[in-house]
């Protein structure tokens, strides 16, 4: 099979969204959000010959493989997706140089719709300025993170000294890092983001809301209650160096059959509470598989902001990410 490269990716997806609005325009405006460009701020990939993160040790089996450029095309294809970031698999420490350097050639590479990445790293570690130094003059590498919101990592880590440190030199080298943490500790992320003001926050995965707190009746307990996330989010709002990723949401969907309207009070709040140049598309592509796969999750996202103006919804799928990353 040909290798497609990431000009003729990038050139055949312009060449379908210019005849998608060309259709939109003879049939009818509500055609034309089908046809939106998209860039993906998170975007997963693990070659499971180069790397292999401790956590896939215990994952279901959907992930217990490799996932690579040629498997994220074909789940983005026909979905217009011109562009991608991609996002730290978390990796073993020893590997994060490696990681970082990989993703840096991938990025390089016209092969490649990945563009740029968010690296891992260990901001609680007096460790931490020597490793992200490596990279602070390298406009590839846009930001960090390490997942707050797993067992070994307990709560109110983002708040103590060295991570706070970390983070404001994180904002000296004109780099992002990635909140995600657990729904109960929102409160922690914005009390950072008032500390380190020259740093730009990101929240992934809208806080990594739980979709059954906001069911009826639910097919198991939520994750945290509905008012309190709410909370959390407009909290982080507040912080004007603060943004919102639309993201995995779906990979907690209930089981058996399910409708986009269930994430709508989700991504309804929050795109109210940060508004329209504040929200970025993340496909959290292959983990999304645990919920759905990635054209349904991006199908199921349109549906719900499809009474949205046209040009906010441009801004959430395509034009924040390119002026928030530096994309253009």
């Amino acid at each position: 099979m040909k290798r497609i490269t990431r000009r003729e990716f990038v050139a055949a997806s312009s060449l379908t969204a210019v005849g998608g609005l060309a259709l939109a325009s003879r049939e009818s405006r509500a055609e034309a959000p089908n046809s939106l460009p998209i860039i993906d701020t998170h975007q997963h990939l693990w070659d499971l010959a180069k790397f292999k993160p401790p956590w896939l040790a215990g994952a279901p089996d959907v992930l217990a493989k490799s996932y690579v450029t040629k498997d994220y095309l074909a789940a983005t294809q026909g979905l217009n997706v011109v562009k991608a970031v991609y996002m730290e698999v978390d990796v073993d420490p020893r590997q994060q140089v490696e990681e970082a350097e990989h993703v840096i050639r991938l990025s390089q590479s016209a092969d490649h719709p990945t563009c740029g990445a968010v690296i891992s790293g260990r901001p609680n570690s007096t460790g931490f300025r020597a490793y992200i130094s490596k990279f602070k003059d390298n406009s590839l590498i846009k930001g960090v993170r390490q997942v707050l919101h797993v067992p070994t990592t307990p709560p109110g880590t983002c708040l103590q000294e060295q991570f706070v440190a970390s983070m404001r030199l994180l904002g000296e080298y004109n780099k992002s890092y990635d909140l995600c943490m657990r729904p109960a500790e929102l409160a922690d992320g914005a009390n950072l983001a008032t500390l380190c003001p020259e740093t730009q926050f990101i929240v992934d995965h809208c806080g990594n809301a739980d979709p059954k707190a906001f069911l009826a009746q639910p097919d198991g307990a939520a994750l945290h209650t509905a008012d309190k996330w709410r909370r959390g989010v407009a909290l982080l709002a507040r912080r004007d160096n603060v943004i919102c990723k639309i993201s995995g949401i779906i990979a907690r969907a209930p089981q058996g059959e399910w409708q986009p309207e269930i994430f709508a009070p989700i991504v309804n709040t929050c795109l109210d509470e940060f508004g329209p140049d504040r929200v970025v598309f993340g496909g959290d592509w292959p983990v999304c598989l645990l919920g759905g796969s990635y054209a349904r999750w991006v199908n199921s996202l349109k549906a719900v902001i499809s009474n949205r103006p046209l040009a906010d919804q441009k801004k959430l799928l395509h034009d924040n990410a390119e002026r928030i990353y530096g994309l253009a």
